[in-house]
């Protein structure tokens, strides 16, 4: 699993700082996308808890939206559940000047499906076996495929599991489906190693992040994904303002006296 995990609470102003640094080349990234028409898309699996959702909100918080898109699907209702399996994420694919972050993907099959009995054992077989060739054409169509899976350990887990129960804030991050998952932990460890053994390829590979230290997860997944898209600073013209336009007797203050302001009293 590469290097040792390194030890100790990261300082956080040094990791305020390195995000800022790294947040700053996806802004050069995003820049060299939308100029290259480049076509990227990023899968986030993991257990429940791992910080999937962390790394992405890092990520995306200081990029445009109509670039950066985030595809988080719910389940399938009664007309997809008919369909070719891939058919309703392949509406979500990137188009030119695009990079879509799937917070889970259709690896749901792999993992929740299998384990929890959604699917048969013959859709699950046969997602493995289709899987490697649907990303495959992917990429030779011209999508820079990248895929992580963060592993969290089940005492870290608990942790996490334990602050969304007594946090409100938190609270809805839990689903009755994640409580289950505790008493499925080895169900998930095999249906994941089958998983690796499937559809880790020279072509897509799995790049796995431990996620016990969110801080450091996010900083080395940020970093890595950077490495893997072959952008450039493109460099932006310079940004002169033009004076304020005249007034012409027209009374700005005036028009908003005879409206109503929101004010509860902050």
């Amino acid at each position: 699993m590469g290097k040792k995990k390194k030890s100790g609470k990261m300082d956080k102003k040094v990791y305020e700082e390195e995000l800022e640094r790294l947040q700053i080349e996806l802004c050069k990234l995003q820049d060299w996308v939308v100029e290259s028409g480049a076509k990227v898309l990023v899968i986030f699996e993991g257990r429940d808890t791992a910080g999937k959702g962390g790394v992405i909100k890092r990520i995306t918080e200081k990029v445009s939206p109509r670039v950066f898109r985030v595809v988080a699907l719910p389940a399938p209702n009664e007309e997809e559940r008919t369909q070719f399996y891939f058919q309703r994420y392949a509406a979500h694919l990137p188009s030119a000047g695009q990079v879509v972050i799937f917070d889970r993907s259709w690896y749901n099959r792999a993992g929740v499906e299998k384990v929890m009995g959604f699917c048969t054992d013959e859709e699950y077989d046969e997602f493995l076996r289709i899987c490697p060739g649907w990303e495959s054409a992917l990429i030779r169509s011209g999508i820079l495929l990248i895929k992580y899976f963060l592993v969290v350990s089940p005492e870290q887990q608990l942790k996490r599991f334990e602050a969304r129960i007594e946090d409100p804030l938190k609270q809805w991050k839990l689903s009755p489906m994640d409580v289950k998952a505790r008493d499925h932990w080895y169900d998930y460890s095999k249906a994941y190693d089958r998983m690796f053994d499937e559809t880790d390829t020279e072509e897509s590979p799995w790049n796995l992040v431990r996620s016990d230290d969110k801080k450091r997860a996010r900083l080395n997944c940020i970093t890595h994904l950077l490495k893997q898209v072959p952008y450039k600073d493109t460099g932006r013209d310079e940004v002169k303002l033009p004076p304020l336009q005249d007034a012409d007797g027209f009374d700005v203050d005036a028009m908003f006296e005879k409206r109503k302001f929101v004010d509860e009293g902050f």
